[in-house]
């Protein structure tokens, strides 16, 4: 009985009902949203690589490491030798190693030396391989493999002309002019440093500082690239490699061969431990967008409140007839509370598809554009209870309305008031 007159009450103002009810649904598609992107955000930074056991670098912290390595971030305080490179290589544990040299840029963007090894083995995304949407891997000594990024702030396609610079900055002095890189293959987007990445050979890096020494070009010798193709460019030092072995139990031996290895001060770091340490550095933020997605929610409970007691004053001769029929106080304040119950249930329920809805039109958007995979599943355990904490919240804030409407007087309500 008390839940039909309440859906008759709300019929009766169907036009603030809705509006109401527009109100809580947005605020609750906005805070579960919130938090299947933040969800979705550190899955994704958790897959950043994956399928990689250890990274190998100098001596330094595990997150500074896993930043120049991985994230293009900052510079190595020291170079692994190709000597140490290749006692790691030989290691019976290692199943394959993947070089990484960085120290080049291009218009701002890093330049990493590595090998064909790394777009077979680099993974993200739960074990996702690179895969190129135009173009091919380096074949040539001057080919480039760029990032989605690269190809689409600087407008590049396959067999397009660049120019490496010395260093690393947006404005470099020291280019590498005279030995230009052919856009060999562009890579899909994942949503990885690896999308701001230009990828050529080890032996290009080597190449184009054949005549360098110190920072600075030598004078008087500079090799053409037809010559330069004929000699060995091995390298001398890597900045660091990647690390696959055959069984997992083996992961920990490996790495402590690494971490006392007796020719230099080498570490070997797990991506996956120092990816997690990297993101609790990042924890406010992610309590600031709940904060602020709460505090909307919070706004729409008290809009709901403002909507009861501005109608409280038109609604009194409403409450006085109930009461002149029988109806006790209990039933006047429930009435309002239900009212306020059944709003909040509705725009829960009604956020919650605008959620999903949502998300299945923005979902491959947000793939495609910005590498950010947001699977679409159930809601958690966490997710009801705040669902159903809104609710108790909606049915909370209509107290101050029902104790209001239940101090009203009979005869005031039954007055009419011009």
């Amino acid at each position: 009985m008390l839940l039909r007159l309440t859906l008759l009450s709300l019929l009766n103002r169907w036009l603030t009902a809705l509006l109401t009810v527009l109100s809580i649904a947005v605020s609750v598609a906005l805070l579960l949203g919130v938090e299947k992107v933040r969800n979705g955000a550190r899955t994704s930074f958790a897959d950043t690589i994956s399928g990689t056991d250890l990274i190998v670098g100098a001596r330094t912290g595990g997150v500074q490491l896993l930043l120049y390595s991985v994230f293009r971030i900052g510079n190595a305080t020291s170079n692994i030798t190709w000597r140490s490179y290749r006692d790691i290589a030989k290691r019976p544990e290692v199943a394959w190693t993947v070089p990484l040299s960085l120290g080049d840029s291009h218009r701002g963007f890093r330049v990493l030396g590595t090998s064909r090894g790394y777009f077979e083995h680099y993974r993200y995304r739960g074990g996702q391989a690179l895969a190129f949407s135009d173009g091919k891997p380096f074949d040539d000594l001057f080919d480039a493999v760029i990032g989605a990024d690269v190809a689409l702030s600087l407008g590049y396609a396959p067999g397009q002309e660049i120019v490496l610079s010395h260093g690393v900055g947006a404005i470099s002095e020291g280019e590498h002019k005279d030995r230009p890189f052919r856009v060999s293959g562009i890579l899909k987007k994942t949503g990885t440093p690896v999308d701001r990445t230009v990828h050529v050979s080890l032996e290009a890096i080597e190449a184009i500082h054949i005549d360098w020494q110190g920072g600075a070009r030598r004078p008087g010798l500079a090799p053409p690239p037809d010559m330069l193709r004929k000699l060995d460019l091995t390298p001398k030092a890597i900045t660091a490699a990647m690390v696959g072995v055959k069984t997992k139990l083996s992961t920990f031996r490996l790495q402590r061969f690494v971490n006392e290895y007796d020719e230099e001060a080498l570490v070997a770091i797990f991506p996956g431990v120092a990816l997690q340490e990297l993101w609790g550095l990042m924890g406010t933020a992610e309590k600031a967008l709940i904060a602020v997605a709460a505090m909307v929610v919070v706004a729409a409970l008290f809009g709901l409140a403002t909507m009861i007691l501005s109608t409280l004053n038109e609604r009194r001769r409403e409450m006085a007839i109930l009461r002149s029929v029988g109806a006790s106080p209990r039933t006047v304040v429930g009435l309002l509370m239900t009212e306020a119950g059944v709003l909040s249930l509705f725009g829960v329920l009604l956020g919650t598809v605008l959620l999903y809805a949502g998300l299945v039109i923005a979902q491959p958007v947000i793939d495609v554009h910005y590498g950010l995979f947001i699977p679409i599943g159930g809601l958690s355990p966490h997710e009801m209870l705040t669902l159903g904490g809104i609710v108790l919240a909606g049915l909370a804030v209509s107290l101050l309305p029902a104790l209001r409407a239940y101090r009203m007087s009979l005869a005031d309500g039954m007055t009419v008031r011009s």
